[in-house]
C-alpha cells in the first residue's frame, strides 16, 4: 500500500513541531502560516500515525552518567537476536535501532570503560563484525546534533531556514547557582525521573502523544527543564513518514572517520549544511574518531549544474580519513528500545517529596 504524500500544511506544521521550541502555543500558530484548526488537526493526525513521538532527555552529567558511547554495528545474521538482547539488557542502554544489517545503539555510564564488558561480551561471542565505538564525556559539545530532524525535514519541506537545529546532547550546565553541585538531590531525581517517564505514563493512560509537551507541567519539573538538564524534543520516525512533494529520506547513512589534524568539527557541520545540504541527526565528536548519520533518499539528487550543492564525499575527505559509510533502508529499522531514558531511573530509586 502505498501512503498518500504529505501536504504542505502538514510539511509545515511536523517543521515547527520538531523543532521543539518552548512556546507558547499561539507562538507556534505565528511560526506556521496555517489556520489554528488546520495546526491542531495536523498535529494529532502526526502523533497517531506515528510521525512524531515526544521524549525528555536528561542531560547526563546530573545523572552521574557523563560518559555516553554510540555504537554502529553489523550483527551476523545468525546471532542478530541474540546481539539485541545482549545490548538491550545493558542497564544504561537508552536507544536502539535494529535494521536488517545494520544496528545503532546508543549507552549512558558513569566511567569511560562502562560499556567496554558489552563490547567484550560482542567480541568473545562474536556477535558482530568488529563495530564502530566513540565514546564522549558529554559535559562539552561532544555531541552538537543527538537526533534533531529539523533540518533535514525543513530542507525536505522546501522551508528556509530552521528554528532551533541543531539541539545536542549534554554540553555546559547553565543555570546553576555558584558552587551548586550538579548530581541530582533527592527531589530533583524524583522531578526529572517523573519527565523522563511522562510520555510512557500518558500512552499507559490513553492520552494522545500531542499532549504530553511541557505546557502545564508543575514548578519543579518546569525548573529542570529551565536549568537545561532535561530537555523536551519532538523525533521524527522516518520509516512511517510520508513523502512531501516527491521526496522523502527513506535511507539511513552512518558515517565514521578519523579527523584529520587541523580538522574542526564545526567546520565540517557548517560545509555540510550550508554548502552540501546535508543535515545529520547525529553528530558525535571523539578524540580519534567523529561519527555522524544522516537521512537520505535512495536516488541521489542529480548533479548541480550551476554549482550551488558541493558534494558530500569531497568534503568529507577534506576533514576525515579512513572513512567507512553504511547506508540502509530506514524501514528496516526497529526501535527495540525507543529512547528510554525512565531506565536510567527507575521508579524503585525515585523520591518524591512536597518541598524541594
Amino acid at each position: 500500500m502505498t501512503l498518500r504524500a504529505l501536504t504542505d500544511a502538514e510539511a509545515r506544521v511536523i517543521a515547527v513541531l520538531l523543532a521543539a521550541r518552548p512556546d507558547r502555543e499561539r507562538e507556534r500558530l505565528r511560526q506556521v502560516p496555517v489556520p489554528r484548526s488546520t495546526y491542531h488537526a495536523v498535529r494529532k493526525r502526526a502523533y497517531e500515525e506515528g510521525w512524531l513521538r515526544d521524549r525528555y532527555i536528561p542531560h547526563p552529567v546530573p545523572l552521574g552518567l557523563p560518559w555516553v558511547t554510540f555504537l554502529v554495528a553489523r550483527p551476523f545474521a545468525d546471532k542478530a537476536e541474540e546481539f539485541g538482547r545482549a545490548v538491550a539488557q545493558d542497564a544504561g542502554n537508552v536507544v536502539l535501532w535494529s535494521g536488517a544489517q545494520t544496528t545503532l545503539a546508543v549507552i549512558f555510564h558513569p566511567q569511560p570503560s562502562g560499556a567496554q564488558p558489552l563490547l567484550n561480551h560482542i567480541a568473545s561471542s562474536r556477535l558482530a563484525a568488529v563495530p564502530w565505538s566513540v565514546t564522549v564525556r558529554v559535559d562539552t559539545p561532544t555531541v552538537p546534533v543527538y537526533f534533531d530532524f529539523e533540518g533535514l525535514w525543513c530542507h525536505l519541506a522546501g522551508l528556509e531556514g530552521t528554528l532551533a537545529y541543531p539541539h545536542g546532547l549534554g554540553g555546559p550546565l547553565d543555570g546553576r547557582d555558584d558552587g551548586e553541585e550538579t548530581i541530582l538531590s533527592a527531589h530533583q531525581r524524583w522531578a526529572v525521573g517523573e519527565l523522563l517517564r511522562r510520555p510512557f505514563v500518558a500512552t499507559d493512560q490513553g492520552r494522545g502523544g500531542h499532549l504530553v509537551g511541557p505546557f502545564g507541567l508543575p514548578f519543579s519539573q518546569r525548573k529542570m527543564l529551565l536549568r537545561g538538564w532535561v530537555t523536551h524534543r519532538t523525533l521524527l520516525d522516518p520509516a512511517r513518514v510520508p513523502e512531501h512533494r516527491g521526496k522523502s529520506a527513506d535511507q539511513v547513512v552512518f558515517i565514521s572517520g578519523s579527523p584529520k589534524a587541523a580538522a574542526r568539527p564545526e567546520g565540517l557541520f557548517a560545509t555540510l549544511t550550508r554548502e552540501c545540504r546535508v543535515y545529520p541527526f547525529l553528530f558525535v565528536v571523539g578524540s580519534d574518531r567523529w561519527l555522524l548519520s544522516a537521512l537520505g533518499g535512495a536516488n541521489p539528487p542529480p548533479p548541480d549544474a550551476q554549482g550551488r550543492r558541493r558534494p558530500v564525499l569531497p568534503t568529507l575527505r577534506e576533514y576525515l580519513e579512513g572513512i567507512d559509510i553504511l547506508q540502509e533502508s530506514a524501514v528496516g529499522f526497529v526501535a527495540q528500545v525507543d529512547h528510554r531514558y525512565d531506565r536510567l531511573l527507575p521508579v524503585e530509586s525515585a523520591v518524591g517529596s512536597t518541598k524541594g
